[in-house]
């Protein structure tokens, strides 16, 4: 039997399709601006934000790394969630390798920024403060999808406060297809936005940091200095055209497959979830059960999961339906 792997979506393998076209990508030297693969990669995904351009870049972190440093000038400072990636999860890299300081505040439970508590956090202009520079948000927001209205009105927010806007799309197109609305109906409120292309679309490294020409210009400097000039790396951005062109709309499957997960999950006692919190392809669950336990027979049953209490369950390209259909047997099985 498989491995069911459901610790995130980043635990995808390459399609079969998508390394025959990494196989066959053409490739120059990116550092020169001579790999048409790359070339292609960023223009397609620019054109699909409605940015004017794009920056392939090894990860996540990275991207959102770079926009933060592209906004903000030593010493600035950035609002967001106490829970978001670019604070939490990427290392601090915003304050120690762009000495910009965060200014982290609680999430509401839609995934939102409260934004009357954003413009009480912004810094008057005084030389004691950090000067508060950019706002950035994240969608999905621990699989939340942020509603639209919302985006409208953060947009007119951060002009009337002259900050700037960064999107973490690690999961956008979760987002945009859970909406059923264009890409560019949720990036066109950003100023900067970055596209993963190694989660929910399956290709094994990279994302694309999009925005205006001044920005990317910028960023695609310190990408050099932070180590990211990747040579001949249209075989990784093959392997990302190649997602975005045929992977988007399957991210309904994991949806479909993340909530029957949950909806059976939740029936059992000693599992707490909220079905209707389950918006993409994230569950969040709380176990009361001894974990070390549960994932010594989930193992044994080729299902793979966290272990904290806490748990995360991520639905994804290498999950089908008969795998929801074996771990909720599984999962039964060891609470009966």
């Amino acid at each position: 039997m498989k491995w069911i792997d459901l610790r995130s979506d980043t635990v995808t393998k390459p399609t079969k399709a998508m390394r025959r076209a990494m196989g066959e990508a053409a490739v120059g030297d990116d550092v020169y601006g001579e790999d048409p693969t790359v070339n292609l990669l960023e223009k397609t995904m620019a054109q699909m934000t409605g940015m004017e351009a794009g920056l392939f870049c090894a990860s996540g972190t990275q991207s959102n790394l770079l926009a933060l440093i592209a906004h903000c000038n030593r010493g600035d400072e950035y609002i967001v969630g106490q829970m978001a990636h670019t604070y939490r999860y990427e290392g601090g890299g915003a304050a120690v390798l762009g000495s910009i300081q965060p200014q982290p505040l609680d999430f509401e439970p839609d995934g939102t920024l409260d934004l009357d508590r954003v413009g009480q956090s912004i810094k008057p202009d005084d030389f004691h403060f950090a000067r508060t520079t950019l706002l950035c948000l994240e969608n999905t927001q621990g699989g939340k999808v942020l509603p639209m209205d919302y985006l409208a009105r953060t947009r007119a927010f951060v002009d009337a406060h002259d900050l700037a806007l960064h999107l973490d799309g690690a999961r956008v197109f979760n987002a945009a297809v859970k909406l059923n609305v264009d890409l560019q109906q949720i990036t066109r409120h950003f100023d900067t936005v970055s596209c993963c292309l190694s989660k929910g679309l399956g290709a094994p490294v990279g994302s694309v940091l999009c925005g205006p020409t001044k920005i990317i210009k910028k960023a695609r400097r310190w990408r050099k200095m932070l180590g990211g000039g990747m040579r001949q790396a249209g075989i990784l951005a093959a392997a990302g055209l190649h997602a975005l062109k045929n992977h988007i709309t399957r991210l309904e499957d994991d949806h479909k497959n993340a909530q029957k997960l949950a909806l059976n999950l939740s029936d059992i006692k000693g599992i707490n979830i909220d079905p209707q919190g389950v918006q993409t392809n994230i569950i969040f669950a709380d176990i009361k059960a001894d974990m070390v336990k549960l994932q010594g027979h989930l193992k044994k049953n080729s299902i793979i999961i966290d272990s904290s209490n806490d748990l995360r369950l991520v639905t994804h390209l290498d999950i089908k339906a008969q795998d929801i259909e074996h771990t909720i047997g599984a999962f039964n099985s060891f609470f009966s």
